[in-house]
């Protein structure tokens, strides 16, 4: 086992920090702070992240969301349950009697209600409930839940962050906070080897929702090329091998047609030269991450993709390995040295 606790003890502090898409201000703040070590930072009007870092070699964005899944109020019912949406790709499958706070004038505690198995239709035992048949319950009447709560509050789900055996962690919200560890820890890398490169970091808000906070923070920046960071999928059981990465094997370097091929083999180059643990992840089409933002944004931007691999995505036990967050920091950086030494 390795020693990665500055790495662990930043997406601890991330991951504790909510920031459900379009409510961002807690989490964008502690990455803000953080941020601030390195580089100047701003955050712009969609309540992205943004730090820039003038120096030698091309322009790189650096970009990894800062949001989180989560649900969205719609409704009081008159018992005072709160009716709600997805805000993100929350998972229906895994709400049922679901532990989360709803953070109104003051953050509250409460529970999506469950139907016990005695009662259920027989029918509705292997269905997952729609968002509209859910509620939660805060244990407060109507009168009193509207003093506190307003339509449109965001819901996190509770989970701790906890460490497991070996370099894994479990915790709501690693996707993507380990995406700002990995570009943090890039930024520690490349301080310590003293090298003077031309970045702009981005930490996106609203990729769960579209990719808005990425597509403007891009083309605000105007960068040569970028490298977007994120989560994709871990080996679980009955999922296809075919589908996903292993734990603790190394970042995954994204190959697909909205990505730059020159980029992506330059990445997995440099992984072979240094010995830096890589997998392959291979997409048909658009990537589903920011890269699909920001590759279009302005005169268009050569955009790379790095991944962490996650097990339990989208749910308040996500699952990585630090050591993938530290082998995509280092390629990040080996590859960032190596641009900006470049005449260019």
């Amino acid at each position: 086992m390795n020693n990665h606790a500055g790495i662990s003890a930043m997406l601890e502090a991330l991951c504790t920090a909510k920031g459900v898409s379009g409510a961002e201000n807690t989490a964008a703040k502690t990455a803000s702070e953080m941020l601030g070590r390195f580089m100047s930072v701003s955050i712009d009007a969609l309540g992205s992240v943004t730090g820039r870092k003038e120096g030698k070699g091309p322009h790189i964005l650096l970009d990894a969301h800062i949001d989180q899944i989560g649900l969205v109020v719609t409704a009081i019912d008159e018992d005072g349950f709160l009716k709600f949406s997805k805000c993100g790709g929350a998972d229906r499958r895994v709400l049922s009697a679901a532990e989360v706070t709803v953070h109104g004038k003051k953050d509250v505690f409460g529970v999506v209600t469950s139907t016990p198995p005695h009662l259920a239709k027989p029918e509705d035992a292997t269905k997952a409930l729609p968002f509209e048949e859910m509620a939660i319950d805060i244990g407060l009447p109507k009168e009193e839940a509207e003093k506190i709560v307003s339509l449109g509050d965001r819901v996190t789900f509770n989970g701790g962050y906890l460490q497991l055996l070996g370099n894994r962690v479990s915790s709501p919200s690693v996707d993507d906070r380990a995406g700002v560890v990995s570009i943090l820890r890039c930024l520690e890398i490349l301080e310590k080897k003293g090298v003077d490169c031309n970045l702009t970091v981005v930490f996106s808000a609203q990729e769960e929702t579209g990719g808005s906070g990425a597509q403007a923070a891009s083309f605000a920046a105007q960068a040569d090329e970028a490298i977007a960071v994120d989560v994709s999928f871990a080996s679980a059981p009955s999922v296809s091998s075919e589908k996903y990465a292993s734990l603790g094997k190394g970042t995954m370097i994204g190959i697909a047609p909205a990505l730059d091929y020159k980029i992506s083999k330059t990445l997995e180059a440099i992984a072979k030269r240094e010995g830096i643990p890589f997998q392959y992840e291979v997409m048909g089409g658009r990537t589903g991450t920011n890269c699909d933002e920001i590759q279009v944004s302005g005169k268009g931007v050569r955009t790379a993709l790095l991944s962490v691999p996650l097990r339990n995505m989208h749910t308040a036990c996500e699952v990585c390995d630090l050591e993938d967050i530290e082998s995509t920091a280092k390629l990040m950086a080996e590859y960032i040295a190596e641009r900006s030494a470049e005449n260019v």
